[in-house]
């Protein structure tokens, strides 16, 4: 079965860093669009950003400078890397798996991880 295990999450004072992880299995990684999502305590998920299959990247306003996606596809992994942390960046964060060119939406996603808890505190 497919499966999308996000990892690395935890607390961080602002202005610090934090990476988090998703590991992938089941599916033909390296064919997949990754993207990863962000719900705060009474938001909407958000998007925060997508990396394609040509490793393309693409981000949200919000995170544009400060985020960077990559992927190792030899490892099925994604990963995010996150500068500058602001409480605002304080969310559940999650990874998803899609067949699109482009990802800039949920239904743009088959799978998803359960996802990875960041706090940022001021």
């Amino acid at each position: 079965q497919v499966q999308l295990v996000e990892s690395g999450g935890g607390l961080v004072q602002t202005g610090g860093s934090l990476r988090v992880s998703c590991v992938v299995s089941g599916v033909a990684f390296s064919s997949h669009i990754m993207g990863w999502f962000r719900q705060a305590p009474g938001k909407e998920r958000e998007f925060v950003g997508c990396i394609n299959r040509g490793g393309s990247t693409y981000y949200a306003d919000s995170v544009k400078g400060r985020f960077t996606i990559s992927r190792d596809n030899a490892k099925n992994i994604v990963f995010l890397q996150m500068n500058s942390l602001k409480p605002e960046d304080t969310a559940v964060y999650s990874c998803a798996a899609g067949r699109s060119y482009i990802g800039l939406s949920a239904s743009d996603y088959l799978y998803w991880g359960q996802g990875a808890q960041v706090t940022v505190s001021s």
